[in-house]
Protein backbone atom coordinates (compact mmCIF):
# COMPACT_ATOMS: atom_id res chain seq x y z
CA UNK A 1 0.00 0.00 0.00
CA UNK A 2 1.34 3.43 -1.18
CA UNK A 3 0.38 6.42 -1.39
CA UNK A 4 0.18 8.91 -4.75
CA UNK A 5 -0.13 12.57 -5.59
CA UNK A 6 0.28 14.80 -8.56
CA UNK A 7 -0.30 18.37 -9.76
CA UNK A 8 -0.42 19.47 -13.18
CA UNK A 9 -1.32 22.80 -14.66
CA UNK A 10 -3.62 22.31 -17.37
CA UNK A 11 -2.85 25.91 -18.89
CA UNK A 12 1.06 26.24 -19.19
CA UNK A 13 4.24 26.09 -16.91
CA UNK A 14 3.25 27.82 -13.98
CA UNK A 15 5.56 26.91 -10.91
CA UNK A 16 4.34 24.03 -8.82
CA UNK A 17 4.17 24.89 -5.10
CA UNK A 18 6.33 23.00 -3.32
CA UNK A 19 5.12 23.17 0.57
CA UNK A 20 1.66 22.60 -1.48
CA UNK A 21 2.22 19.23 -3.16
CA UNK A 22 4.64 18.01 -0.05
CA UNK A 23 1.79 18.82 2.18
CA UNK A 24 -0.88 16.80 0.72
CA UNK A 25 1.51 13.76 0.14
CA UNK A 26 1.80 13.72 3.38
CA UNK A 27 -1.83 13.10 4.67
CA UNK A 28 -1.68 9.81 3.38
CA UNK A 29 1.73 9.11 5.13
CA UNK A 30 -0.30 6.24 7.12
CA UNK A 31 0.13 4.78 3.48
CA UNK A 32 3.87 4.91 3.00
CA UNK A 33 6.00 4.60 6.02
CA UNK A 34 9.17 3.51 4.50
CA UNK A 35 9.45 7.25 2.63
CA UNK A 36 8.39 9.60 0.27
CA UNK A 37 9.50 11.61 -3.21
CA UNK A 38 9.14 14.13 -5.21
CA UNK A 39 9.45 15.50 -8.93
CA UNK A 40 9.20 18.74 -9.78
CA UNK A 41 9.25 20.91 -13.05
CA UNK A 42 7.80 23.57 -14.78
CA UNK A 43 3.61 22.80 -14.60
CA UNK A 44 3.65 19.40 -12.98
CA UNK A 45 4.40 17.92 -9.69
CA UNK A 46 4.69 14.47 -8.25
CA UNK A 47 4.87 13.11 -4.96
CA UNK A 48 4.92 9.43 -3.73
CA UNK A 49 4.62 7.86 -0.17
CA UNK A 50 6.41 4.41 -0.29
CA UNK A 51 5.54 0.72 1.49
CA UNK A 52 8.79 -1.02 0.21
CA UNK A 53 7.77 -4.67 -0.46
CA UNK A 54 10.04 -5.53 -3.93
CA UNK A 55 13.89 -4.17 -4.67
CA UNK A 56 13.95 -2.46 -1.27
CA UNK A 57 17.01 -0.37 -1.85
CA UNK A 58 16.07 0.84 -5.39
CA UNK A 59 12.42 1.13 -5.97
CA UNK A 60 12.08 4.73 -5.12
CA UNK A 61 9.69 6.86 -6.47
CA UNK A 62 8.93 9.23 -8.17
CA UNK A 63 10.52 6.44 -10.95
CA UNK A 64 12.17 7.31 -14.54
CA UNK A 65 13.36 5.89 -17.69
CA UNK A 66 16.85 6.15 -19.02
CA UNK A 67 16.30 9.98 -20.11
CA UNK A 68 14.25 11.09 -17.47
CA UNK A 69 11.63 12.32 -19.68
CA UNK A 70 9.11 9.52 -18.75
CA UNK A 71 8.04 9.63 -14.69
CA UNK A 72 5.79 8.00 -12.92
CA UNK A 73 4.01 7.70 -8.82
CA UNK A 74 2.21 4.67 -8.35
CA UNK A 75 0.78 2.62 -5.73
CA UNK A 76 0.11 -1.28 -6.17
CA UNK A 77 1.59 -4.36 -7.39
CA UNK A 78 2.48 -5.81 -11.08
CA UNK A 79 2.55 -9.62 -10.68
CA UNK A 80 3.05 -10.33 -14.14
CA UNK A 81 6.44 -7.75 -13.88
CA UNK A 82 9.29 -10.86 -14.60
CA UNK A 83 7.70 -11.64 -17.96
CA UNK A 84 7.75 -7.57 -19.13
CA UNK A 85 10.70 -7.31 -17.96
CA UNK A 86 12.55 -9.72 -20.11
CA UNK A 87 9.92 -8.70 -23.05
CA UNK A 88 10.93 -5.09 -22.97
CA UNK A 89 14.86 -5.73 -22.54
CA UNK A 90 14.64 -7.79 -25.13
CA UNK A 91 13.13 -4.50 -27.04
CA UNK A 92 15.95 -2.79 -26.11
CA UNK A 93 14.79 -0.89 -23.01
CA UNK A 94 17.33 -0.41 -19.78
CA UNK A 95 16.32 -1.32 -16.40
CA UNK A 96 17.93 0.09 -13.39
CA UNK A 97 16.26 -1.68 -10.62
CA UNK A 98 14.42 -4.61 -9.89
CA UNK A 99 10.91 -3.59 -8.94
CA UNK A 100 7.85 -3.49 -10.38
CA UNK A 101 7.52 -0.07 -11.17
CA UNK A 102 9.85 0.41 -13.57
CA UNK A 103 7.72 -1.94 -15.81
CA UNK A 104 5.35 1.05 -16.25
CA UNK A 105 7.45 3.56 -17.15
CA UNK A 106 8.58 1.48 -20.18
CA UNK A 107 5.69 -0.18 -20.69
CA UNK A 108 4.36 3.00 -21.51
CA UNK A 109 7.41 3.88 -23.54
CA UNK A 110 6.56 0.64 -25.80
CA UNK A 111 2.89 0.57 -25.84
CA UNK A 112 1.52 3.40 -25.20
CA UNK A 113 -2.10 4.16 -23.47
CA UNK A 114 -2.42 0.06 -24.20
CA UNK A 115 0.39 -0.74 -21.55
CA UNK A 116 -2.48 -1.27 -18.88
CA UNK A 117 -3.45 -3.89 -20.92
CA UNK A 118 -0.44 -6.10 -20.67
CA UNK A 119 -0.61 -5.32 -16.93
CA UNK A 120 -1.58 -8.26 -14.09
CA UNK A 121 -1.81 -6.73 -11.17
CA UNK A 122 -3.69 -4.10 -8.69
CA UNK A 123 -2.70 -0.83 -9.63
CA UNK A 124 -3.40 2.90 -9.48
CA UNK A 125 -0.82 5.55 -11.00
CA UNK A 126 -0.17 8.45 -12.40
CA UNK A 127 2.68 9.01 -15.57
CA UNK A 128 4.30 12.01 -16.46
CA UNK A 129 5.10 12.12 -19.96
CA UNK A 130 7.43 15.33 -21.08
CA UNK A 131 7.73 14.90 -24.89
CA UNK A 132 3.85 14.21 -25.05
CA UNK A 133 3.31 17.15 -22.34
CA UNK A 134 0.99 14.62 -20.43
CA UNK A 135 -0.38 13.46 -17.79
CA UNK A 136 -1.97 9.65 -17.71
CA UNK A 137 -3.91 8.06 -15.04
CA UNK A 138 -5.05 4.48 -14.97
CA UNK A 139 -6.76 2.17 -12.40
CA UNK A 140 -6.92 -1.25 -12.34
CA UNK A 141 -9.30 -3.88 -13.48
CA UNK A 142 -11.86 -3.86 -10.47
CA UNK A 143 -10.52 -0.82 -8.54
CA UNK A 144 -8.66 -2.62 -6.04
CA UNK A 145 -6.22 0.55 -5.39
CA UNK A 146 -8.14 4.37 -5.29
CA UNK A 147 -7.40 6.77 -7.65
CA UNK A 148 -9.27 10.67 -6.84
CA UNK A 149 -8.90 13.51 -9.08
CA UNK A 150 -10.64 16.91 -9.85
CA UNK A 151 -9.72 20.55 -11.68
CA UNK A 152 -9.21 23.60 -9.73
CA UNK A 153 -10.89 26.98 -10.00
CA UNK A 154 -6.96 28.04 -11.26
CA UNK A 155 -6.66 25.05 -13.77
CA UNK A 156 -4.32 22.67 -12.34
CA UNK A 157 -5.42 18.93 -12.09
CA UNK A 158 -5.05 17.66 -9.03
CA UNK A 159 -4.75 13.74 -8.00
CA UNK A 160 -4.19 11.76 -5.06
CA UNK A 161 -4.89 7.91 -3.85
CA UNK A 162 -7.21 9.64 -0.99
CA UNK A 163 -9.96 12.12 -1.52
CA UNK A 164 -8.46 14.35 1.80
CA UNK A 165 -4.76 14.85 -0.22
CA UNK A 166 -7.00 16.90 -2.86
CA UNK A 167 -8.84 18.92 0.07
CA UNK A 168 -5.55 20.66 0.97
CA UNK A 169 -5.30 22.55 -2.49
CA UNK A 170 -6.62 26.04 -1.66
CA UNK A 171 -8.64 26.29 -4.94
CA UNK A 172 -9.94 22.79 -4.95
CA UNK A 173 -13.76 23.13 -4.92
CA UNK A 174 -16.09 21.68 -2.06
CA UNK A 175 -19.26 22.33 -2.93
CA UNK A 176 -20.81 19.27 -2.05
CA UNK A 177 -22.72 16.92 -4.57
CA UNK A 178 -26.67 15.99 -3.53
CA UNK A 179 -26.50 13.05 -5.55
CA UNK A 180 -23.66 11.56 -3.83
CA UNK A 181 -24.88 12.02 -0.71
CA UNK A 182 -28.27 10.21 -1.55
CA UNK A 183 -26.85 7.47 -2.99
CA UNK A 184 -24.46 7.39 0.50
CA UNK A 185 -27.99 6.85 2.19
CA UNK A 186 -29.57 4.42 0.38
CA UNK A 187 -26.46 2.28 -0.48
CA UNK A 188 -23.59 2.91 2.81
CA UNK A 189 -20.76 4.23 0.06
CA UNK A 190 -20.74 6.82 -2.58
CA UNK A 191 -20.37 4.74 -6.17
CA UNK A 192 -17.95 5.79 -8.68
CA UNK A 193 -17.08 7.78 -10.77
CA UNK A 194 -18.88 10.57 -8.27
CA UNK A 195 -17.13 11.44 -4.43
CA UNK A 196 -18.71 13.56 -2.24
CA UNK A 197 -17.84 16.58 -3.66
CA UNK A 198 -19.39 17.70 -6.88
CA UNK A 199 -16.33 18.59 -8.58
CA UNK A 200 -14.17 15.86 -7.84
CA UNK A 201 -14.46 12.26 -9.37
CA UNK A 202 -12.77 8.61 -8.95
CA UNK A 203 -11.44 7.03 -11.71
CA UNK A 204 -13.78 4.06 -12.18
CA UNK A 205 -11.91 0.67 -12.53
CA UNK A 206 -10.89 -0.42 -15.46
CA UNK A 207 -10.66 2.66 -17.12
CA UNK A 208 -7.51 5.25 -17.88
CA UNK A 209 -7.47 9.14 -18.08
CA UNK A 210 -5.26 10.44 -20.54
CA UNK A 211 -4.82 14.28 -19.82
CA UNK A 212 -3.03 16.98 -22.39
CA UNK A 213 -1.83 20.27 -21.50
CA UNK A 214 -4.03 23.22 -23.07
CA UNK A 215 -7.10 20.96 -23.69
CA UNK A 216 -10.28 20.11 -21.08
CA UNK A 217 -9.62 16.80 -19.20
CA UNK A 218 -11.99 14.06 -21.23
CA UNK A 219 -13.97 11.90 -19.69
CA UNK A 220 -12.20 8.56 -18.89
CA UNK A 221 -11.79 5.78 -21.31
CA UNK A 222 -12.62 2.12 -19.97
CA UNK A 223 -9.95 -0.25 -21.50
CA UNK A 224 -11.77 -3.72 -19.94
CA UNK A 225 -14.61 -5.04 -18.36
CA UNK A 226 -15.74 -8.43 -17.23
CA UNK A 227 -17.17 -10.56 -19.70
CA UNK A 228 -19.72 -13.36 -18.93
CA UNK A 229 -19.98 -16.12 -21.56
CA UNK A 230 -20.26 -20.15 -21.57
CA UNK A 231 -18.17 -22.63 -23.15
CA UNK A 232 -20.53 -25.41 -23.63
CA UNK A 233 -21.00 -28.00 -21.37
CA UNK A 234 -17.97 -29.20 -18.50
CA UNK A 235 -18.23 -31.65 -16.30
CA UNK A 236 -17.50 -30.96 -12.19
CA UNK A 237 -14.61 -32.84 -12.35
CA UNK A 238 -12.79 -30.06 -15.28
CA UNK A 239 -14.25 -26.96 -13.17
CA UNK A 240 -12.72 -27.76 -9.84
CA UNK A 241 -9.56 -28.71 -11.91
CA UNK A 242 -9.52 -25.26 -13.25
CA UNK A 243 -10.75 -23.84 -9.98
CA UNK A 244 -7.61 -25.39 -8.05
CA UNK A 245 -5.13 -24.40 -11.22
CA UNK A 246 -6.04 -20.60 -11.25
CA UNK A 247 -6.48 -19.86 -7.84
CA UNK A 248 -2.94 -21.55 -6.79
CA UNK A 249 -1.25 -19.70 -10.65
CA UNK A 250 -3.06 -16.40 -8.79
CA UNK A 251 -1.96 -16.95 -5.08
CA UNK A 252 2.02 -17.91 -6.63
CA UNK A 253 1.85 -14.25 -8.39
CA UNK A 254 0.72 -12.72 -4.83
CA UNK A 255 3.33 -14.21 -3.18
CA UNK A 256 7.00 -12.18 -4.84
CA UNK A 257 8.50 -10.17 -1.84
CA UNK A 258 11.52 -9.24 -0.48
CA UNK A 259 9.47 -8.69 2.75
CA UNK A 260 7.69 -11.29 5.36
CA UNK A 261 3.86 -12.29 3.61
CA UNK A 262 0.83 -13.21 6.19
CA UNK A 263 -2.87 -13.66 5.61
CA UNK A 264 -6.01 -13.02 7.24
CA UNK A 265 -7.30 -16.05 8.06
CA UNK A 266 -11.46 -15.86 9.31
CA UNK A 267 -11.16 -19.49 9.09
CA UNK A 268 -14.11 -19.08 5.60
CA UNK A 269 -14.00 -21.26 2.92
CA UNK A 270 -11.76 -18.18 0.97
CA UNK A 271 -8.95 -17.43 3.28
CA UNK A 272 -8.57 -20.81 4.20
CA UNK A 273 -8.19 -21.98 0.77
CA UNK A 274 -5.44 -18.97 0.30
CA UNK A 275 -3.56 -20.22 2.94
CA UNK A 276 -3.56 -24.09 2.14
CA UNK A 277 -2.16 -22.74 -1.07
CA UNK A 278 0.25 -20.54 0.49
CA UNK A 279 1.58 -23.04 2.26
CA UNK A 280 1.75 -25.21 -0.87
CA UNK A 281 3.23 -23.10 -3.41
CA UNK A 282 5.65 -21.03 -0.82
Amino acid sequence: MCGITGIFDLDGRRGINRPLLEAMNRTQAHRGPDGEGYHLEPGVGLGHRRLSIIDIEGGHQPLFNEDGSVAVTYNGEIYNFQELRDELIAKGHVFKTRCDTEVIVHGWEEWGEACVERFNGMFAFGIWDRHRDCVFLARDRIGIKPLYYAVTKDDHLIFATELKALMLHPEFDRGLCPQAIEDYFAFGYVPDPKTIFANASKLPPGHTLMVRRGKQVPEPRQYWDLEFRTSGPIGAAALDKELIERLTASVDRRLIAEVPLGAFLSGGVDSSAIVALMSQVN
